[in-house]
């Protein structure tokens, strides 16, 4: 009973404590004049000191190393009526070796950039986080609490970059609109800012972050006076032309079918914390391929990204504590599975301490689930989830979750809540509880349930993470992707950070062994699994990483015992301003996934990868996957599979680019082309021009693809050619 309180105290001394130190308060100036976003520090408001800032340290791979005083960086802040605007100055003395390109937005991460990280509304639950490099391309991300930095949706803002004599100068405009905040006389926004310095492979921070700690911990803050926000009232008008034509024969083509499709999205600011999201109608189709996976002798279901603007922008307040990595369910939300949509709608924001968010979606087209059949032909299904948090203490936020699914007569209801905090700076403790009602029509509802604990310490030298989950056998939440239910498994991590002296192995940073263990049991496949995983990992200069470990386990599949585990290494760097390689390998024991006739099979399993980049313009990416199984027992091979996905841009400058996919997977013996032309001025007002097909390997629907002499060749079975226009408008 002691023990109880005394862990019951330690929560609440989390949850009102304090245990960071207190980072200072820049109060920001009013400029008289908007300064040219041009990357040339010339304007008037630029005219000033720079902001006080402190020592910056690294924060990644290494915690804690000083910035090289050669690379400091200087900050000017200033704003208006309707914009935040930034001048940054990163100081460098091998302006030379400074790697910059000229990309399309969110792919200019193995460049240099600057970045800063703004908690607009003060919560400590959600910030916006800019990057921009020094050609002025964009990345950007909305991080929370909950789910950290979600890349997915993107924001507008304004930028320029351009490297000089002692380094690059990156300019920002940031919109009132974009943002989210509470006006008033004195308006308090969290700041922390990043570099990443390519060539060292190190990436920095200001106000340092500590081992266990983020943005959210220790911010500066900026101070605006007579702040008012501008309501957003926004509209997004799109059109889409296709042409799709599927081939009847070898030698025919079926006739070209065409469709215009017109929609529109809008969002209106109902006050300045409140954002009402609307769509009609939508265009979702996809502009960027999913890449080829392998699919063969797959346990869990293969998860692929969402890419559609509506669901993409802020979902990540709709995620839960305790998902990803290496636990069962990856996230709460998993719009995917809306898969054509005829309306849609959201209401995002905050009071308070109170983040919320109530996502509608009406789907033509929904997935069959329960296999039904003719029973759900042609009926819609309506989505509707809710979710807030309560912001206790910087990050730390307690959460309600709830989703309803409606489908011809079959409804899916969870109710949940869950928990985050911080016991001390280098602790990290979350909980999360799930129950789930199913049912169809006036049949008795099946109920179920799921929840999860976990615990993470890290300091510079160690770090320990472990999580306990249960799910039951009846829970079903279908606005979520996870692995599976009726299982209790519990994993822990442990490791240890070695950092040699530089002076004597600079190019080697970090070496850390560790551990990683698991142990459950499995209610449906009616048996007890474990796993446990040595490794070894080199983290180095010019990003560089290899690791290598050696794992065994067992589990158990329709009652029978099986080993798992084996043999693996990675190892990948920017080994050249314009080359980055990896390369993997795999091998051990694995399952054949069959539910009559499974057995035990040896995997082996590899790939290598490359960024070529050989000027600021054109990039080609290729990325290998290969897999071998053989049965174990008298080593004859089952499968092998080949996966090929290669990708060709040339960025004509950071708004217009021409794109070539060309995709293989040799178990499907398909091939995908797919060519692009993309214009974006801003997100939303972009234009898309692009022609794609797909080809097969001797088709048993198509019979006349297998030539007379009996061997199959590949041949077009299906192209299509579409137009896409949007035009993003402010008022």
């Amino acid at each position: 009973m002691k023990r109880a309180f005394a862990v019951i105290a330690l929560v609440l001394a989390s949850v009102t404590g304090l245990h960071a130190q207190t980072q200072p308060d820049f109060s920001v100036t009013r400029a008289a004049q908007p300064p040219i976003i041009d990357g040339v520090l010339n304007d008037e408001v630029w005219q000033r000191e720079a902001l006080p800032l402190g020592e910056w340290l690294s924060y990644q791979p290494n915690r804690g190393d000083k910035m090289p005083a050669a690379l400091r960086t200087e900050v000017k802040i200033a704003y208006d009526d309707r914009n935040i605007y930034l001048a940054i100055h990163s100081f460098d003395h091998e302006p030379a070796k400074i790697r910059t390109t000229i990309s399309k937005r969110d792919s200019a991460f193995n460049d240099d950039w600057i970045a800063i990280s703004l908690d607009s509304a003060g919560t400590g639950q959600t910030a916006y986080h800019l990057f921009v490099n020094p050609s002025g391309v964009q990345m950007d991300a909305l991080n929370t609490s909950a789910s950290g930095e979600q890349f997915d949706a993107d924001v507008v803002w304004y930028s320029a970059g351009k490297v000089v004599d002692d380094g690059y100068v990156v300019e920002i405009r940031l919109p009132l609109q974009t943002l989210r905040f509470s006006s008033g006389d004195q308006v308090r926004m969290g700041l922390v800012f990043f570099r990443k310095i390519s060539r060292m492979g190190v990436a920095y921070s200001w106000p340092p972050m500590p081992p266990g700690q983020w943005v959210f911990d220790q911010p500066a803050h900026l101070l605006f006076a007579n702040l008012t926000q501008p309501r957003l009232v926004e509209l997004l008008p799109s059109v889409t032309y296709g042409v799709r034509q599927d081939r009847e024969t070898a030698e025919r083509w079926n006739a070209a079918d065409g469709d215009v499709h017109a929609g529109a999205s809008g969002k209106f600011g109902i006050t300045s914390n409140i954002t009402f999201d609307g769509t009609i109608n939508p265009d979702f189709s996809q502009v960027e391929s999913d890449a080829f996976q392998v699919e063969i002798n797959q346990r869990f279901p293969i998860f692929y990204s969402e890419k559609r603007p509506f669901f993409m922008e802020g979902m990540g307040l709709f995620n839960i504590a305790g998902t990803g990595g290496p636990g069962n369910m990856r996230t709460a939300v998993h719009t995917r599975r809306i898969s054509n949509p005829f309306w849609g709608t959201k209401l995002t924001g905050t009071s308070g301490k109170t983040t919320f968010g109530v996502l509608n979606a009406w789907d033509d087209n929904p997935e069959d689930i329960g296999n039904r059949g003719g029973a759900v032909f042609e009926r819609d299904k309506l989505y509707t989830i809710g979710r807030a948090t309560f912001a206790l203490r910087r990050a730390d936020y307690v959460g309600a979750i709830v989703t309803d699914t409606e489908h011809a007569g079959r409804h899916n209801r969870v109710i949940g809540g869950d928990l985050s905090i911080k016991p001390s700076a280098t602790q990290q403790l979350s909980a999360t509880f799930l129950a789930s009602q199913t049912g169809i029509g006036s049949s008795g509802d099946i109920r179920g349930t799921a929840a999860q604990v976990s615990y993470n310490y890290e300091t510079r030298r160690f770090s320990i993470g472990s999580q306990v989950e249960r799910y039951g056998r009846e829970f079903q939440m279908d606005t979520a992707f996870y692995n599976r239910t009726g299982f209790t498994v519990g994993n822990l991590y442990s490791a240890v950070n070695f950092y040699p002296k530089q002076g004597t192995n600079f190019w080697l940073r970090r070496v850390t062994p560790s551990f990683f263990g698991k142990r459950g049991h499995d209610d449906v496949q009616d048996g007890d699994e474990g796993f446990a995983r040595v490794s070894l990992d080199f983290s180095f200069t010019r990003q560089g990483h290899m690791s290598v470990s050696y794992g065994r386990g067992f589990e158990p599949w329709i009652g029978r015992r099986f080993e798992t585990g084996g043999a693996n290494a990675f190892i990948g760097a920017q080994i050249l301003r314009w080359l980055n390689v990896f390369s993997y390998v795999n091998s051990g024991p694995e399952i054949f996934y069959d539910r009559v006739d499974p057995f035990q099979g040896h995997s082996h399993s590899g790939g290598f990868g490359f960024g070529l980049q050989p000027n600021q313009h054109l990039n080609q990416e290729i990325f290998v996957n290969m897999v071998r199984f053989d049965r174990a027992s008298t080593g004859e091979r089952v499968y092998s599979v080949n996966i090929v996905n290669a990708k060709t841009t040339y960025q004509f400058d950071k708004h217009f680019l021409v794109r070539f996919l060309a995709q293989y997977d040799s178990s499907a013996e398909r091939v995908l082309t797919d060519l692009l032309a993309s214009y974006e001025f801003v997100p939303g007002t972009v234009f898309h021009a692009g022609y794609g097909s797909l080809y097969e390997k001797g088709s048993d629907q198509i019979g006349a693809l297998r030539p007379d002499d009996g061997r199959a060749k590949y041949l077009a079975v299906n192209r299509g050619l579409f137009f896409k226009a949007s035009y993003l408008r402010r008022f």
